[in-house]
């Protein structure tokens, strides 16, 4: 009780204000203590330094590349024929099997020629009998000839005699195309390979009723040596392609992706007359010997068209080049190792590298690995660098 009264004495000359302005004093001195330590502690601290990003580069070069074209191709044959019978009959013999390499007049099919034996057997015997017959109203006018000078022989009768002569004469050659139609017709009977070539399925069996001109055709023969490739380039390249052709024969390759390195080489030989509207393309053909058969109908395969050299110009690996909203673009490798965004214009790659027309000189280096992580002005360490920080070979 004493003690209370004590405390009460001391604090009854203070009024609430000085209470509050000795709180505020109070504050402001820790928060003063407070800063004053947290920049000593920041004093102290160094800033931590930028941490580089491992990246792959290459150097840009320059040397001679070829002037390429590429597309992809179809293989279309040389020639293609539907064989067909022009005589009906029984299909007596087939003398090939289905895919067999066949030459021109080898046979194919034999249908039964008896009745176009008899045809011609027939024409023949016509034809002789009307020969007789010609020879003897000959032989009647010749003396009608003679015996008209003496009055034996009235005009009329020698008038019909020369008459009959023409007639007869006329009936001969009728008879004649009429033995060579059955000629033909018999010949029609053994069908044999028109061209030069592979056959395909046999769409008839021995035995069938084949029927003259009949719309299915009997055997499809393709000719695939020499072969044709048709493509389609850009219509932006046809004035350099036809300026290119007429200086001298430009060089064809076409090979399949699977056909481990398997290429082919021919030449281009034909060049369309339009340009196709819908695609903004030309369409071209190559020819090719195809003496090892590797190219085949219907197939498609990566065709390249070699323009030109183009001497002198400045490479780097593909893989270096980025795509973003302003177009294509590559990280700039600096001297201090960090990298700059660079804008650059390439229009084609050929053999992994792309040719740089605009935006690098040669021996400036580039990043070709590891840009997702990289921003302009980031720090990097070459990951394929020789102890003298040159690039690996």
């Amino acid at each position: 009780m004493k003690q209370s009264a004590t405390f009460s004495r001391k604090n009854q000359g203070r009024s609430p204000g000085d209470i509050r302005r000795f709180l505020v004093k109070f504050f402001v001195i820790i928060a003063a203590f407070f800063l004053v330590s947290c920049r000593k502690n920041s004093a102290d601290q160094k800033a931590p330094p930028q941490t580089a990003v491992p990246v792959m580069a290459a150097t840009a070069v320059e040397k001679d590349v070829p002037v390429e074209l590429r597309a992809i191709g179809n293989v279309e044959a040389y020639n293609t024929v539907s064989v067909m019978s022009q005589v009906g009959g029984y299909l007596e013999k087939i003398d090939f099997v289905e895919g067999q390499d066949v030459k021109e007049g080898d046979p194919l099919f034999i249908i039964d020629p008896r009745i176009y034996e008899a045809e011609l057997k027939q024409a023949r015997a016509n034809l002789a009998k009307d020969i007789a017959q010609l020879e003897n109203t000959r032989l009647v006018f010749e003396r009608d000839k003679i015996l008209i000078k003496s009055g034996n022989v009235s005009q009329e009768e020698y008038d019909q005699a020369r008459a009959n002569v023409e007639v007869l004469a006329n009936l001969v050659e009728a008879d004649r195309a009429l033995v060579e139609n059955a000629k033909l017709q018999l010949g029609y009977c053994y069908i044999r390979a028109p061209i030069t070539g592979r056959t395909g399925s046999k769409l008839v069996d021995r035995g069938n009723l084949i029927n003259t001109n009949n719309s299915t055709p009997m055997v499809i023969i393709n000719q695939i040596q020499p072969i044709f490739v048709n493509f389609a380039v850009p219509a932006q390249y046809l004035n350099e392609i036809k300026m290119r052709m007429s200086q001298d024969k430009l060089e064809v390759e076409a090979g399949k992706s699977d056909s481990a390195g398997s290429v082919e080489k021919g030449m281009l030989t034909f060049i369309d007359n339009s340009v196709d509207a819908a695609t903004g393309t030309i369409h071209l053909k190559g020819t090719f010997d195809n003496n090892d058969k590797n190219l085949w109908p219907g197939d498609f395969v990566n065709v390249i068209l070699n323009l030109s050299i183009r001497s002198g110009a400045v490479v780097v690996p593909s893989q270096a080049i980025m795509t973003g909203q302003n177009g294509k673009f590559v990280f700039v490798i600096k001297k201090d190792l960090t990298v700059e965004v660079r804008d650059i214009i390439s229009n084609y790659e050929i053999n992994g590298e792309a040719v740089i027309e605009k935006g690098l000189s040669p021996g400036e280096q580039v990043v070709t690995d590891g840009q997702l992580r990289l921003l302009a002005g980031s720090k990097v360490s070459i990951k394929n660098a020789s102890p003298e920080g040159h690039e690996q070979k």
